[in-house]
């Protein structure tokens, strides 16, 4: 890893439409992005190149909420999506950008993390495990086939 940068890598068993829908659907978002022992409450969300979105994470055990938001940087359907974050504490001034590459593979599909930026004041095994989290949680969402 590069200073204040997590990367990460993980095959899903979900064709590429979906997993990327679930990046751009702001209902989705809250559900799988925050990482386990946390909320998470969209409060505005402008998918598309320039636009941009609004968020809280909570801590439900301690009730302590961050909040944060950013721009869409690039967005080409089922292949990238890159985004700036920043958080709305002013201790934490940095701006991250994330990368996400998708790739459709036999299994699924493929999908590569790029996260830059971190503020000194996160330790980044605690970034690189919450993103773990999150992917755990966005795999549970997209690889059920529900017919319905």
């Amino acid at each position: 890893m590069t200073k204040n940068t997590v990367n990460l890598h993980r095959v899903i068993k979900a064709p590429v439409n979906k997993v990327f829908k679930a990046f751009s659907n702001p209902d989705a978002m809250a559900f799988w992005l925050p990482p386990y022992g946390f909320l998470c409450q969209v409060h505005q969300m402008d998918f598309k190149l320039g636009g941009s979105f609004k968020m809280s994470f909570y801590n439900f055990t301690t009730d302590k909420s961050h909040s944060f938001g950013g721009n869409y940087l690039e967005i080409k359907p089922n292949e990238i999506l890159k985004y700036s974050d920043k958080f709305d504490n002013p201790q934490m001034p940095d701006e991250m950008i994330t990368t996400i590459w998708f790739k459709e593979v036999l299994a699924g599909t493929e999908i590569n993390v790029t996260q830059e930026g971190i503020p000194a004041q996160i330790p980044l095994e605690f970034c690189y495990l919450g993103w773990q989290e999150s992917l755990e949680k966005l795999i549970k969402l997209v690889e059920p086939t529900i017919n319905e």
